[in-house]
């Protein structure tokens, strides 16, 4: 059974912000080895969440893995998406959908922030 992975994002009208989720969704695809990696928005920009899902059943996916790019549980995470991967799921009887966590708290976060907190102080020339 083909799995594909779905990054959800906010989007933005930054167009920078937009393509570093696409980086990140790249990054997910090296490190996980799914041949279907793909990144949708929930604002703001295209792809929607809606076309997301139909590109990765158009490349053959047959369950998607809905993931958050989202930091924090908010109004788009409880609500939103959801309502997103229900609508989805009338217009693909069938297609297996099911969501994933958004990033939330994790020491891996932890670390990236310690890393750009070093980054500014060095070239701030602050230590």
């Amino acid at each position: 059974m083909k799995t594909a992975i779905l990054l959800m994002a906010h989007g933005s009208r930054i167009p920078q912000a937009n393509d570093a989720a696409r980086e990140v969704a790249k990054m997910v695809q090296e490190m996980t080895g799914f041949e279907i990696v793909e990144v949708s928005f929930r604002e703001m920009h295209e792809p929607n969440i809606q076309h997301g899902i139909d590109t990765c059943v158009d490349q053959g996916a047959e369950r998607i893995l809905l993931m958050p790019y989202f930091l924090f549980m908010g109004a788009h995470v409880l609500h939103d998406l959801p309502e997103e991967i229900e609508t989805a799921q009338k217009r693909h009887p069938g297609l297996a959908l099911e969501m994933g966590a958004h990033l939330g708290v994790h020491r891996k976060l932890a670390e990236v922030e310690s890393e750009r907190i070093n980054e500014a102080l060095d070239s701030l020339g602050w230590r």
